[in-house]
């Protein structure tokens, strides 16, 4: 894609979303970021950054934010990074309807929802760029985190669905796949672990505790992490590319579990992510 081309990104206020956006725009793309909360459109407004109200929970806010960033761009939207997401921890058996709800409204619906709006944009244009923020839990799972692991694995079953479907014209739909980035993931998961999750009445309550506490760890929870800009590499790569990949792998965890996925049968998957999450068999 040529640079100043225009690119509207969901979940701005901080971590990938947030260096995307200013990357892109330090780049020559003419950038929208979007943010759910007032206040976060309002300071990346004053950073220089186009931004609009978008709350991907809301039918309404998820129109009038498209709306008021068509207003920016003149109509023509060139490319749209689906990104705003966050995590619930939990064990499966702990999971109630509502807790599964909130982590899919905004995890896949909301996306689902904003990418069909932007598809007849780019159908009339003839071109365009869905780019979908997944995740290695997009095809590995790991323990205590289902309903994110859920989230994303319908996030790449509708993702491959909708690439075969735009096979026949110019809009390409690429998936990036970051590991463990920099960010305020934990910090919000762990307020979604507290809103949703019954601790006191769960047999799993004293890995709970142990969860907690690395949620609550300063720094680099994994190693291997690496910082946002990371992924800002593959999205320029998947805009500008004119043949870009169907997935872009970001860090160390990511390429090794995609090929250790290939090679290895399930139940020693299944072994090797116990033992990664430290949930394995003593």
């Amino acid at each position: 894609m040529r640079k100043n081309k225009s690119i509207l990104i969901t979940g701005c206020s901080s971590g990938i979303g947030y260096h995307v956006a200013h990357g892109l725009k330090a780049r020559g793309y003419q950038v929208i970021a979007s943010c759910r909360k007032p206040e976060d459109v309002k300071r990346l407004q004053q950073e220089g950054l186009d931004c609009v109200l978008l709350d991907l929970d809301d039918t309404e806010s998820i129109g009038q934010g498209l709306q008021e960033c068509l207003k920016i761009c003149d109509g023509h939207l060139d490319a749209l990074f689906n990104n705003g997401a966050f995590g619930l921890p939990g064990a499966v058996e702990d999971l109630s309807r509502d807790a599964i709800r909130a982590q899919f409204e905004t995890n896949l619906f909301g996306w689902l929802e904003l990418t069909n709006l932007v598809l007849p944009i780019m159908r009339e244009a003839g071109a365009g760029r869905i780019i979908q923020n997944s995740s290695v839990l997009g095809f590995v799972s790991l323990p205590y985190r289902g309903a994110y692991v859920a989230s994303k694995f319908a996030l790449e079953g509708l993702t491959d669905t909708l690439r075969l479907e735009l096979s026949d014209t110019d809009i390409k739909v690429v998936l990036i796949e970051p590991g463990p980035i920099e960010s305020r993931f934990r910090q919000n998961a762990e307020r979604a672990f507290h809103r949703f999750i019954n601790t006191e009445k769960s047999a799993h309550q004293s890995r709970y505790e142990a969860m907690e506490q690395r949620l609550q760890k300063k720094g680099h929870a994994t190693a291997f992490t690496l910082p946002a800009d990371a992924v800002l590499e593959k999205v320029i790569d998947a805009l500008e590319s004119a043949r870009p990949k169907i997935r872009y792998y970001v860090t160390f965890p990511t390429y090794l579990f995609g090929y250790l996925k290939r090679i290895l049968s399930s139940r020693l998957i299944d072994h090797l992510m116990l033992k990664v999450s430290g949930d394995g068999k003593r």
